[in-house]
């Protein structure tokens, strides 16, 4: 049983999606990041925050996700991403023929307004184990804790854009800067 695609470091960086989505030309990444790092300061984001795993989640259809926990400060820093991003969105991108009938209201809205089906309401912090069949990952997550043993703290401490690869992966860092204030 293989999830893809397989985490690592040169292909598939674990990582915390706050926000992603189809950029028009306009979005001009070290700005966009400097103004979302800005904000996430003044919210009272320092050098690092350190996030509670909940549990391995299986997400519809054929995803696992390790859950975190939702706090505060990281809601604030989706807020400011999606201040700064919110202009630069090629809506005319958006998957309209995506499959949405088991997503959430919340999920719903957020897809129809931003293209990314975890914002506001529907923000899901979460680190993407990987996709496999609908029964493996099913089965994944039902023993998950049987599998393996998780740090129940994770720290992050940095911000970055990213260029999406296959099934959301992180596939290669385009900019980073550390979390709190420069």
């Amino acid at each position: 049983m293989r999830l893809q695609p397989v985490l690592h470091p040169d292909g598939n960086l674990p990582h915390v999606t706050v926000f992603q989505g189809p950029f028009t030309d306009s979005l001009v990444p070290a700005e966009a990041l400097e103004m979302i790092g800005t904000a996430a300061a003044e919210s009272g984001l320092r050098d690092e925050v350190r996030l509670s795993s909940t549990g391995v989640v299986y997400q519809p259809t054929g995803w696992l996700f390790l859950a975190l926990e939702r706090p505060p400060l990281l809601e604030a820093l989706q807020e400011a991403a999606l201040a700064a991003l919110d202009r630069h969105l090629d809506r005319a991108a958006f998957d309209n023929t995506k499959d949405i009938s088991r997503f959430t209201a919340d999920e719903r809205a957020s897809f129809e307004r931003y293209g990314y089906r975890y914002t506001g309401k529907a923000y899901a912090p979460h680190v993407t184990l990987g996709r496999a069949e609908e029964e493996t990952a099913l089965e994944l997550a039902r023993t998950a804790e049987d599998r393996v043993s998780l740090p129940k703290e994770w720290v992050f401490d940095r911000l970055s854009f990213y260029v999406m690869g296959k099934h959301g992966a992180h596939a290669e860092t385009l900019l980073e800067r550390p979390l709190g204030p420069m």
